[in-house]
């Protein structure tokens, strides 16, 4: 109990320290994923899976709704402070910014996603596939702008952060029949498994060398799950979480396949899964009040346009609260969950 508990505490100081006196090694983040990181691509895409209304983002500087699906920022944003970097990630589809500002960091994710195509179509939004594209003209315009030397060293030296999975069984595999009814759940994880290796493989081939590949969380302890575990009690859906724990050991026996097989590659597998556990399961020793529901209006089902800004039920004070939404983590949480990827994990990328 009181391990973690440590550990967030002096990565907490770790993360500060790194963020004042970053040697600068890492150039840019690089972030692929669905809306445990996605900074606001949805916006710019005709799709119902957005945030960029209030409350979302009312603790986010200027309480600007953003389009990140938090009351604030996100762990990619923190994770780029502690290198040194912005305190903001952009999103790529933002016209807002330009090719200078995404020269230190960018993001492709786009909440609903998935490694499935069809994960991606439940919502309509940007399929991984099409992410590594928007990355490919990326690198194009990095070149236009800087020249071949300038924009290899961004691409080879860069961290990448990828985040993506939870959508594949929540959204598509324990909602829809077709992958049901071609895969037992153990099988789909091994598909998924497969898509992570080309994607990996893809990106390595274009260049990306450092890369963090996050494994998933106690999906059944979100709270829109434990909302319907009527049978369970509201407690956490146990096969949600064994099945997240399946798919972490598959994932990181890929992480060890390909650092073998691929020369130079530096992919680390970070697993926040026990952590996250520990912050549900005894909140108070991370100083929240709150793990069953999120801040947004009841907690228990309302994301997206269902996170309705005039709720009375709305809660004050998102600290309190391990989640923002019935889905989502608030920025509290998502600065520990930082805090502890940057101390366990991504501190041999400084």
């Amino acid at each position: 109990m009181m391990k973690i508990h440590i550990i967030w505490f002096f990565s907490i100081q770790i993360l500060l320290h790194v963020s004042s006196s970053s040697s600068g090694k890492v150039p840019a983040l690089i972030v692929f994923g669905d809306s445990s990181v996605d900074s606001g691509n949805n916006n710019f895409i005709p799709t119902i899976a957005r945030s960029n209304f209030e409350p979302y983002g009312r603790d986010f500087p200027n309480g600007n709704p953003t389009g990140r699906f938090s009351n604030g920022r996100l762990a990619p944003d923190f994770i780029s402070e502690a290198f040194g970097l912005k305190p903001i990630v952009p999103a790529y589809l933002d016209h807002s910014y330009d090719i200078t500002d995404f020269a230190t960091g960018v993001c492709f994710a786009s909440a609903g996603t998935g490694f499935d195509n069809i994960t991606a179509s439940v919502a309509d939004v940007i399929p991984l596939w099409k992410e590594v594209e928007y990355y490919k003209e990326y690198q194009n315009r990095l070149r236009a702008k800087f020249g071949n030397k300038k924009a290899n060293e961004i691409i080879n030296e860069s961290l990448y952060l990828i985040s993506i999975g939870t959508n594949d069984f929540l959204e598509n595999y324990y909602q829809r029949l077709e992958r049901r009814l071609q895969f037992s759940v153990q099988e789909y994880e091994d598909f998924l498994i497969g898509l992570a290796e080309n994607f990996l493989r893809e990106i390595y081939d274009l260049g990306a060398r450092k890369i963090s590949m996050t494994g998933l969380i106690p999906m059944g302890c979100l709270p829109l799950e434990r909302a319907i575990n009527i049978l369970g009690h509201h407690g956490c859906k146990d096969l949600y979480n064994d099945v997240a724990l399946d798919f972490n050991a598959k994932l990181e026996f890929l992480v060890a396949k390909l650092n073998k097989e691929l020369y130079g590659l530096q992919l680390v597998c970070t697993n926040a899964y026990d952590l996250v556990m520990q912050i549900v399961t005894e909140p108070s020793q991370f100083g929240f009040e709150d793990a069953r529901v999120g801040c947004c209006g009841t907690g228990r089902f309302e994301m997206g346009f269902l996170c309705d800004p005039k709720s009375p039920l709305t809660c004050t004070d998102a600290n309190k609260y391990v989640f923002w939404d019935a889905f989502h983590p608030s920025e509290r949480t998502s600065q520990i969950v930082a805090n502890y990827l940057m101390e366990k994990y991504l501190g041999e990328f400084l």
